[in-house]
């Protein structure tokens, strides 16, 4: 079934407002109040009490922050549709095949009747920005007309986009700007010493789309790239919408990471308590996780830690493909050792006998120190050992035209598949984009034979099987020069 007759086939539920992020407080704590006036006269001057007094509504007791939990089932009719870019001249000699991303956001666009959240890094969805006149962008600039064209219709648009450290394309926000949208700069540089390298859409809180394209022509025909689209399921894309709420909010000028964050920011979803639904009729466990932990309101599972807890619950099976490993702190001077990832996948083969597979991505902006971090990984699979551990590297070949283009040619994956779950995320694997860059993921858990998680499953399969997957002394790499570890 195609998507687009998905998308129509399902029909879209009203929109649901997310409460206002203004802090509320009752009459009942009037005593508390009281009490608190009196022992602030006592010890503080007029100057400070006037500070102390313009911060009271922080001043909550900590049982009116908690909530009685939701219904734990979703009684949503959810769909979920496994999204890829393949990116032109890469064909697989057999596996499976799914609708493409740009499809995806087209469909999603042409259905949004309310509302459209977009999260995202960076946006140059024309390519003006390479001056390459690429034939292939005009996806991209199809989905900014598509774009341009709602909120003339009455459809409010949001965009959250990481503010740039430097000179950065930013013709496709103004744009959006003179179409009516919203775009707000968030300043993640200040305040986690990171990026805003999320990726997502929320459309009228109903629909979601989650995974590693960026808003950029690349990702929809130049780049490999992975996602996941969920349609008619409010109670997720309603979660998923309180985080792009709070990247709303650190948006906003002189702003400033809550502590605690205000209460309609939290969830009751997450690793200890996942969402119980269905998706595509088959019953499933789901949360979606957030990085840095400074960005996890009260409930939300901090990325990392959802990662490691699948690599600790596998008992047959990780597959991982990222772009990007490095067990350091790949971004903070002076570098340092970060094996928190590395560490879980070799205890994973060493104390439980899991089959470990990494995939990573081999380009010509790959990091040089990629190389030895894999070889010591791959190192522990010998003809004296029983563990079951392999690295690979994914090169996308270029044409010599394709070579011209900047940024390119690249498996941007960003996921891990395991006997007993599966993980969409927008983050490479390396210590900054847990610890201080903004990204997400999906987790869903499925333990019936078929599912998202056997879908990407089968992914892994036939990318490590195809003839872009090459072993890490593989002669067949030194015929390229695409790939910058030879």
């Amino acid at each position: 079934m195609k998507l687009h007759t998905v998308y129509q086939q399902l029909k879209p539920r009203p929109e649901e407002q997310l409460p206002s992020p203004a802090v509320s407080w009752k009459p009942g704590d009037k005593k508390v109040r009281w009490v608190l006036l009196i022992m602030t006269l006592t010890t503080m001057g007029l100057g400070a009490l006037l500070t102390q007094l313009l911060l009271w509504p922080r001043l909550r007791a900590p049982q009116e922050r908690t909530q009685s939990p939701p219904n734990s089932v979703c009684e949503d009719p959810c769909q979920v549709v496994l999204v890829e870019s393949i990116p032109e001249g890469l064909t697989f000699p057999k596996g499976p095949v799914h609708p493409s991303i740009s499809q995806a956001w087209l469909d999603l666009v042409a259905g949004a009747q309310h509302s459209l959240d977009i999260a995202s890094f960076y946006w140059t969805l024309t390519n003006n920005d390479t001056q390459t006149h690429e034939p292939s962008a005009y996806q991209g600039e199809q989905i900014l007309q598509q774009l341009k064209s709602l909120a003339p219709k009455g459809v409010s648009v949001r965009v959250a986009v990481s503010k740039p450290r430097g000179p950065q394309p930013q013709a496709d926000l103004q744009a959006l700007l003179k179409s009516g949208a919203q775009v707000r700069m968030v300043d993640m540089q200040k305040l986690t010493h990171g990026v805003l390298h999320t990726k997502f859409w929320v459309v009228d809180q109903t629909h979601i789309y989650i995974g590693s394209a960026n808003m950029d022509w690349r990702s929809l025909t130049q780049v490999k790239e992975l996602g996941v689209v969920v349609y008619n399921c409010s109670c997720l894309a309603q979660d998923l919408a309180k985080v792009f709420e709070a990247y709303w909010y650190l948006g906003q000028p002189d702003s400033s990471i809550p502590s605690p964050w205000p209460d309609n920011y939290t969830t009751h979803y997450n690793l200890e308590t996942p969402m119980q639904l269905r998706l595509n009729g088959t019953l499933a466990q789901a949360f979606l996780s957030s990085a840095p932990p400074t960005l996890c309101p009260g409930g939300r599972t901090p990325d990392l830690r959802a990662l490691l807890s699948l690599v600790n619950d596998a008992r047959d099976f990780v597959y991982v493909a990222v772009m990007n490993y490095l067990p350091i702190m790949e971004y903070s001077h002076p570098r340092r050792f970060w094996p928190a990832i590395d560490d879980a996948l070799r205890r994973a083969a060493f104390e439980r006998g899991v089959r470990v597979r990494l995939l990573v991505s081999c380009w010509s902006h790959s990091e040089p120190a990629l190389r030895p971090f894999l070889l010591s990984l791959a190192a522990l699979q010998d003809n004296h050992t029983h563990y079951d551990v392999q690295v690979r590297l994914f090169v996308v070949p270029s044409t010599e035209a394709q070579a011209r283009i900047p940024y390119a040619r690249v498996n941007h994956n960003k996921y891990m598949v395991t006997d007993r779950a599966a993980y969409v995320g927008t983050s490479n694997w390396s210590g900054n984009y847990f610890t201080q860059t903004a990204g997400s993921a999906l987790v869903v858990n499925q333990s019936e034979a078929v599912g998202l998680r056997t879908q990407l499953e089968a992914v892994f399969l036939r990318d490590w099987d195809s003839p872009y997957s090459h072993e890490l002394d593989s002669p067949g790499l030194s015929e390229g020069r695409s790939c910058r570890l030879l």
